[in-house]
């Protein structure tokens, strides 16, 4: 039996870059907002490429008059890019539910402040969403639960305008279980070279059980056209991990 000073420290075990987190019990909130840029640039592979793409592809639907969402806007990185590239009159809105995030977005949006961009801690599930010409969802929708992610699809899918466009990135399960084994071995490698050591990808592993449930490809789209969505494409792939492209 492990003594209760073992337990203690295996309570809160590091998962790397200050984080720490216990069994079972990942979270965005407490001091995880401190770190979380610098942990999630090296724990999820070409996080700012994804950034790139998604800048790009706002520029084929955002319009003068539009309103915008980042749904799990976390520090407000990508939020902050999309209102600077677009003109003024654009509004944008980072929606995350842990207010310890939202808080780190707006001292981070202090440093330059922009007035058409601001951030609300709400769930993305019940907030009163305008028509919209674009929402984006990075690595967000992963942490849904199984049970209400498709009733989120549908509220995303109506709170569109024609045309608008939904970008989601989000980790991916393989198609089947031999897929599903090789993926998760090269990702461990993968993490391996960002210099996580073993103890601290395992406590990484442990903490997002029951916390993180990703789908598969199929499952995914599967999802997006039940709520609507026709036109879908994939948009990037790297190992485990995928974006996709929707418009209304």
């Amino acid at each position: 039996m492990p003594s209760s000073t073992q337990s203690a420290v295996n309570l809160q075990d590091t998962v790397g870059d200050g984080v720490a987190a216990g069994n079972a019990a990942w979270t965005f909130g407490g001091t995880t907002p401190l770190h979380f840029d610098s942990h999630v640039s090296k724990s999820v592979p070409r996080y700012k490429d994804g950034h790139e793409i998604i800048l790009s592809l706002s520029d084929f639907f955002v319009k003068p008059d539009s309103i915008c969402y980042e749904l799990g806007s976390s520090t407000g990185a990508l939020t902050r890019q999309l209102a600077q590239r677009h003109c003024a009159s654009v509004q944008w809105v980072g929606i995350d539910v842990e207010d310890a995030m939202t808080r780190q977005a707006k001292a981070l949006q202090e440093t330059s402040p922009q007035q058409n961009l601001n951030f609300v801690t709400d769930d993305i599930l019940t907030y009163d969403y305008q028509k919209s010409d674009l929402i984006v969802a990075y690595y967000t929708i992963q942490f849904v639960h199984p049970r209400v992610r498709q009733a989120l699809f549908d509220r995303i899918y109506e709170s569109l305008n024609w045309g608008g466009a939904f970008i989601m990135f989000e980790k991916v399960r393989g198609p089947d279980a031999r897929f599903q084994d090789i993926l998760s071995n090269l990702y461990v490698d993968y993490k391996r070279d960002q210099g996580y050591t073993a103890e601290e990808i395992l406590a990484k592993t442990r903490s997002l059980k029951g916390v993180l449930e990703p789908f598969s490809t199929a499952g995914n789209i599967d999802m997006l056209s039940r709520a609507g969505f026709t036109d879908i494409t994939s948009i990037f792939k790297h190992i485990c991990f995928e974006g996709f492209f929707c418009i209304k």
